[in-house]
């Protein structure tokens, strides 16, 4: 429920909306009926999907890239910029859901006007952590993660001293092609790279997610969200995608979150926290049928861009940024059939 003194719901905006993130967003919505008033809905150039969760939700604002002139009566919402709606007097709650340097803008809008953001766009942090964080605590304004690792190293750090870390820990599945022979590479196809062994994402954290850059830009995230240096974060692989991530202490002592591999577990965690909801539909860890958890190192030969993502995190400056946008060109051009696999770590350390 909303606020049990005021009964009043906290207005929710949805940046994203019809991604991968933005439709499980609304899905850990519906399993909390009463409990968020969705007052903003935004999407890049999904304008159908777009109207039908315009007439479930009923948001007061909508957004889209392209194609603007067709809801235009067909929705009762008013058009309205990503940066509006996320500032908005009423908006409490803003789940940035969008890809690459599109979500900077109204991240930085909602962290201006004191809101509450849950950030599933690693690049903004990547891009401009030292800004947005400096501009959370100016304001007020509170970041939580909804990346799974991130939102794992979060609830592990509930209740600690931040003096008491000692190293942060992310996982890593290895992504479809871990077990690939390394000429093989060569011959990889979009198709096979959009298919993850555990995840279902969108099609650009997918393809990060088997190059491993995406860990790279996990662990700048990891630097700015929890203020730990970069040399004091590591990544494991772990391919079951059971621990989410792991926080060692200075005691010696390590704390893990575990979970099954769906996004709507840490994306409720950001929504309601801090409050323990039921999730409803979300399948619960049975470890006895699990039975062997396993943990090994990153090969750097086979992950280039992890390591491409490591020494721009460490370089730091506009190194993140240039980063970025090398990678988004790159899998634009690889998901078109115009690179190879193994020409995305070439196209970025270019």
């Amino acid at each position: 429920m909303g606020n049990p003194l005021t009964g009043r719901r906290p207005g929710l905006v949805v940046l994203g909306s019809t991604g991968s993130i933005g439709r499980q967003t609304l899905d850990v919505v519906r399993s909390l009926p009463r409990r968020f008033n969705v007052i903003g809905l935004a999407a890049g150039g999904n304008v159908t999907l777009l109207e039908e969760q315009a007439r479930e939700f009923r948001p007061r604002f909508v957004y889209c890239d392209r194609e603007a002139d067709y809801l235009h009566g067909r929705v009762a919402a008013r058009w309205a910029a990503m940066e509006e709606m996320a500032s908005h007097a009423d908006t409490d709650l803003v789940v940035v859901a969008t890809v690459g340097a599109a979500g900077l803008g109204p991240t930085l809008a909602a962290l201006s006007a004191g809101k509450t953001v849950a950030l599933a766009n690693k690049e903004v942090l990547v891009i401009a952590g030292r800004l947005l964080t400096a501009e959370a605590k100016r304001h007020k304004a509170e970041l939580r993660p909804i990346d799974s690792e991130h939102s794992a190293i979060w609830q592990c750090l509930w209740g600690e001293s931040p003096h008491s870390v000692e190293r942060i820990i992310l996982t890593a599945s290895g992504g479809p092609f871990r077990d690939t022979l390394p000429e093989e590479l060569e011959r990889v196809t979009a198709e096979q790279a959009l298919r993850h062994p555990n995840w279902q994402m969108g099609h650009k954290i997918t393809v990060d997610s088997a190059t491993l850059l995406n860990k790279g830009l996990e662990c700048i995230e990891a630097r700015w969200l929890f203020d730990v240096p970069l040399d004091r974060i590591d990544v494991i692989l772990h391919r079951e995608s059971i621990v989410h991530s792991l926080v060692e202490f200075r005691d010696g002592s390590v704390k893990a979150q575990l979970g099954v591999p769906d996004m709507r577990l840490p994306i409720q965690c950001a929504l309601s926290y801090p409050e323990r909801v039921p999730g409803t539909g979300i399948p619960r860890l049975d470890l006895k049928r699990i039975g062997t958890l396993s943990f090994g190192t990153p090969d750097m030969k086979r992950y280039p861009c992890l390591s491409l993502a490591l020494e721009a995190g460490r370089r730091g400056g506009t190194f993140p940024a240039v980063l970025c946008a090398a990678d988004e060109v790159a899998i634009q051009h690889f998901l078109a059939g115009h690179l190879r696999f193994t020409d995305i770590s070439r196209v970025i350390e270019d």
